[in-house]
């Protein structure tokens, strides 16, 4: 596996891979890399003849009072995690190959970016979105990897590759991967490793309320009683706060009252201790 650090050169290494055989597949991370970010890569490496993993903790998507200075940084574990999965090239560019000096744009996605984690942190898509859209055209990959576990990111990706013709065929060449879960159920986060032990815990409790919310709302329940039950289990657990629970059109994230016939998800952000967790399930 070869590591690249600057631009001129990612291009060059990029060149010679699909001079060699071919399909490129990317897989951006911020690294602190665990078996969900090794599920992407193998994911990756069935659609494509070589896979491209980045690394680079983004500060555009982080907030003032966000994690951007704690947040766990390991390129050298990270990097043996890949070459172990085959990954042809890690693209791990600095802050200043990133966002040399002057840079000044930055990408805006409406609609899918409202609500939920984009009310909660604002400016947090834009990063993404921003970043993503540097990466696209840095690698210019033939297919990109995502986890479902960040579904609004997901969705916000998928409308800027389609609305700015980024990557072709448009949203069927970017792919969720479905979440990867802790024996306990909880989804598998770099952030889990903020918990107490006491807090990692409580924290089964979400993947488990939010199950008992599902089937109650598959058989007939209704919606808004159904997830207000679903805090208070939470608020009870020891979480301190809610920041949504919602049910939402998996295409629009339009927020629903009701179970629709259109595929839904159940949406949820909440807080224990200083860390916030988030995660989603398909109803229906």
């Amino acid at each position: 596996m070869q590591t690249v650090t600057e631009l001129d050169m990612l291009r060059n290494v990029v060149a010679a891979l699909r001079a060699d055989r071919g399909t490129i597949a990317l897989v951006p991370t911020m690294g602190a890399l665990h078996e969900g970010h090794l599920t992407l890569m193998r994911e990756a490496t069935k659609h494509a003849d070589h896979v491209v993993a980045s690394i680079f903790v983004n500060p555009t998507q982080f907030g003032p009072n966000e994690d951007l200075d704690a947040y766990p940084r390991q390129l050298a574990k990270d990097s043996a995690m890949l070459e172990a999965e085959g990954v042809a090239l890690l693209w791990a560019p600095t802050v200043d190959q990133m966002y040399p000096q002057g840079f000044a744009t930055s990408i805006s996605v409406t609609g899918v970016s409202d609500g939920f984690c984009g009310a909660s942190r604002p400016g947090h898509f834009d990063g993404v979105a921003t970043v993503v859209c540097k990466l696209f055209q840095q690698v210019l990959p033939d297919v990109a990897f995502f986890g479902e576990k960040d579904f609004q990111q997901l969705a916000v990706i998928r409308t800027m590759a389609r609305d700015l013709d980024l990557i072709q065929p448009h949203v069927t060449a970017i792919h969720g991967v479905p979440t990867v879960r802790e024996e306990d159920g909880l989804a598998m986060s770099s952030r889990n490793r903020y918990l107490s032990p006491e807090d990692r815990i409580n924290a089964a409790v979400l993947p488990r309320a939010m199950k008992e919310a599902i089937g109650a709302i598959e058989n007939g329940a209704e919606v808004a009683p159904t997830l207000a039950s679903l805090e208070a289990a939470l608020l009870q657990a020891g979480f301190s706060s809610v920041d949504y629970a919602a049910l939402a059109d998996v295409e629009s994230l339009q927020r629903l009252d009701a179970l629709s016939k259109r595929p839904t998800r159940l949406l949820v952000a909440a807080r224990l201790g200083g860390t916030r967790l988030i995660d989603n399930m398909a109803v229906g």
